[in-house]
């Protein structure tokens, strides 16, 4: 449940490009879309800070560990190939229906986490942002893997519950249910959005 939304906050919004969002998932792309715009209008309304993330994880050090299911080639060769295809098929371009200003704070990250190695934190600071609006894609990777981070860094964390979704329902649902909730409020689109609307 939203109780409320910080008066300094941000909305950042997780890996929606063309890339992920050509993923498989447990809801419509195209609803979750549809609900990060709404969030986009409020927050520009608002005049509040939008922080656009993508990510591109070949060459990160996470890349060359062990693990039992790879989600990136670990050969050069291959991704020397994987580089040629991600430029060229624009995976990395933040999608259409997502429409960013010059102003805006663009990120990207090599991890799950948007805080690692990247100038998100110092840039949200700057703006004495307090709290952030998370959405985006996946769920359980980047969405999740940020909001650990945020926590970690002090931040009050609202969860738009349907401007995000997985690749696994399963996944999707245990953090929504399990995590979130211990790190954060959790709510829909309309919630955060009424609660911003009364917001002076």
């Amino acid at each position: 449940m939203i109780t409320a939304i910080d008066k300094n906050s941000a909305l950042v919004l997780i890996d929606l490009q063309k890339g992920v969002v050509k993923m498989e998932t447990a809801h419509p792309t195209k609803d979750v879309l549809g609900n990060a715009v709404k969030l986009i209008n409020i927050f520009r309304n608002k005049n509040l800070p939008i922080v656009v993330v993508n990510v591109n994880p070949i060459d990160a050090s996470w890349t060359k560990t062990r693990v039992e299911s790879p989600s990136v080639p670990k050969s050069f060769v291959t991704q020397f190939i994987v580089k040629g295809i991600i430029q060229i098929g624009g995976y990395l371009e933040i999608v259409p229906e997502i429409i960013t200003h010059p102003h805006d704070i663009f990120v990207t990250k090599q991890t799950w986490n948007a805080f690692y190695r990247t100038p998100l934190h110092q840039e949200l600071r700057k703006r004495g942002i307090t709290g952030i609006v998370l959405a985006g894609i996946s769920t359980s990777k980047g969405v999740e893997g940020t909001a650990r981070a945020a926590s970690e860094l002090g931040y009050n964390i609202s969860f738009a519950s349907d401007a995000m979704t997985d690749p696994i329902m399963e996944a999707h649902n245990n953090s929504l249910r399990n995590i979130f909730p211990r790190i954060g409020e959790t709510g829909t689109t309309q919630e955060i959005i009424d609660k911003l609307q009364i917001r002076k």
